[in-house]
């Protein structure tokens, strides 16, 4: 008896956790992806190059992950179902293909960031973190906000 009841936890552990990442694999982007804080021109000469080359990463990986979808949604956490986007396995697959890509894409990127970018004058880092972060909050006031 036991061991039935080990195997059916085991089973029902396993379907909770493929069925979370399926329900996830419908959103196009979530929470985690956006940047929490937004800087000032002061906020960003006190920092080190190192830490400015971070933020530097943060912003360009939320430009690069939600971008593409901008004509669909800019708001985290919508569901392709949300916005009359039938949850088949072909847009699924589509979707999960360009997380993929993007995750592969973000990863090289950031790598080239921390490679080049310390090279570059501080000013100018701190220049495009400001640009960056005006970018993001276009994004997110989206097509119906005041730009």
């Amino acid at each position: 008896m036991p061991k039935i009841i080990i195997r059916f936890a085991f089973f029902l552990m396993i379907s909770t956790v493929v069925g979370q990442h399926t329900i996830n694999d419908a959103i196009f982007f979530t929470k985690k992806d956006q940047i929490i804080k937004f800087h000032t021109i002061d906020d960003l000469q006190a920092l080190k190059k190192g830490e400015l080359v971070k933020l530097y990463q943060d912003r360009v990986e939320e430009i690069m992950t939600t971008l593409p979808f901008l004509s669909l949604t800019n708001e985290p956490g919508v569901r392709m179902n949300d916005i009359g986007i039938k949850e088949d396995s072909r847009h699924l697959k589509v979707l999960r293909h360009h997380t993929e890509s993007t995750r592969k894409s973000l990863a090289t990127t950031k790598k080239t960031i921390e490679e080049l970018v310390p090279y570059a004058d501080t000013e100018k880092i701190i220049w495009t973190i400001l640009y960056y972060e005006e970018t993001i909050k276009k994004m997110r006031i989206g097509v119906n906000g005041n730009f």
